[in-house]
């Protein structure tokens, strides 16, 4: 599938990682990962330092799936304000939901730090608009709720928003908790690491077609004709996934968005702050390292890729308009636009591990709109459970969910 359309800034911006290294003979490893992005490069980072000797398989040429089109806001906030979502599954699992991608947010700045990874990480503060009048209601309930809960929040009126931020608006809530990068940047620089310190082998260009548990293990069939023998497997390849889950658990969703010709310093937005809405579908918008402004949102369902491209031209007057709302003496030259389809669920949250007991087929699905702290979170969730060590996040993210979510007290 095109997952992806338009000219997207981070492969212009970045060289290509052009390696071309399809599997041709059976292979045997101890865990294979399908899937190149940010989430399978963060999934092979954990298993390379752990020491446990791994795969990355990819039909494509790496990185070009839906890392490609993301704009890499990083946030502890996901799609369902928590006042919500503790509606929708347990009241433990959301409070644990939050608080984990807060945490994800400084481990996600510490693997790239620390391995002296470069990736345009920037610590920024978030900004959550209300939308409308009414949504003041909601931001308030879930101001309360997040200081209850211990979370970094804090509650801007009109005026306080307008001094802030610089946007005539009825309400936010804002933290200094959040982060931006280059997600296609620090998927092949992280990749490019562990192909030097851990010798990590990469096969693309080689679509699995299925795979079976055995005994002792899976085995995987390509395209081709050839068998990769492992003890694990982990499904990192998106809403991709779904071909290898028993069941639907996503919906596809397209997004849309442009970014700006560089401007000058002082034309950019205070703080440089992440700025989301209550909005659905929501506008979300971020800065990069050069001085553009990218403005992202118009979601729509998916239906197939022409049907989405076709309304990428009026999706872009309507996201210029939407901004020229909000900044109306910032003026906005789009210079590149791009769509791209992602997935979302019910809850909002991710799906990580196996999905029945005892499995050995694990998946790192970080669905949302905050899918790469997910990323971070299942990556460490995932080594951890091929340790045999207990980790209390499958139970948060986990597939138990699905049947398991009527709210308890």
């Amino acid at each position: 599938m095109d997952l992806h359309s338009g000219l997207s800034f981070w492969i212009v911006k970045n060289e290509l990682f052009d390696y071309f290294h399809p599997l041709e003979d059976d292979y045997s490893i101890d865990v294979a990962i399908i899937g190149s992005g940010i989430t399978g490069a963060l999934v092979a980072h954990e298993l390379c330092e752990a020491g446990i000797e791994c795969v990355i398989i990819d039909k494509r040429t790496l990185v070009t799936g839906s890392s490609a089109a993301s704009t890499a806001q990083l946030q502890y906030e996901i799609d369902i304000p928590l006042c919500k979502l503790v509606e929708k599954v347990t009241e433990k699992r959301a409070i644990d939901a939050y608080h984990n991608c807060l945490q994800s947010i400084k481990d996600l700045e510490n693997v790239f730090k620390s391995n002296n990874i470069q990736t345009d990480f920037l610590n920024v503060p978030t900004v959550f608009l209300a939308s409308t009048k009414q949504d003041i209601k909601l931001l308030e309930d879930e101001y309360a709720m997040r200081t209850k809960v211990g979370l970094p929040i804090n509650f801007l009126d009109s005026n306080e928003l307008k001094l802030y931020q610089n946007i005539d608006g009825f309400a936010a809530l804002q933290n200094n908790t959040s982060a931006q990068m280059d997600a296609y940047k620090g998927a092949i620089k992280l990749l490019k690491h562990h192909q030097k310190k851990h010798s990590l082998q990469i096969f693309t260009h080689t679509k699995i077609d299925k795979i079976m548990e055995t005994n002792d293990g899976c085995e995987l069939f390509t395209s081709k004709g050839k068998k990769i023998k492992c003890k694990y497997v982990i499904v990192a390849a998106g809403f991709e996934a779904g071909e290898f889950l028993p069941k639907k658990v996503m919906n596809l969703i397209s997004t849309y968005v442009i970014i700006s010709s560089p401007m000058p310093e002082k034309n950019i937005w205070p703080h440089r702050s992440l700025i989301w809405e209550t909005a659905d579908p929501y506008l979300y918008m971020r800065t990069t390292k050069d001085n553009r402004l990218i403005v992202g949102g118009e979601d729509e369902d998916f239906q197939n890729p022409i049907k989405r491209d076709d309304l990428l031209r009026e999706k872009i007057k309507t996201l210029e308009q939407k901004f020229k709302k909000l900044y109306p003496t910032i003026e906005f030259k789009t210079e590149m636009a791009w769509c791209g389809t992602f997935s979302s669920t019910e809850d909002g949250l991710p799906f990580m591990g196996p999905w029945k007991k005892n499995s050995r087929i694990l998946y790192a699905l970080g669905y949302g709109g905050n899918g790469i702290t997910f990323s971070m979170i299942a990556a460490q969730v995932l080594k951890n459970s091929i340790l045999n060590k207990k980790d209390d996040r499958m139970i948060t993210f986990g597939f138990s969910r699905i049947v398991d979510c009527k709210k308890t007290n």
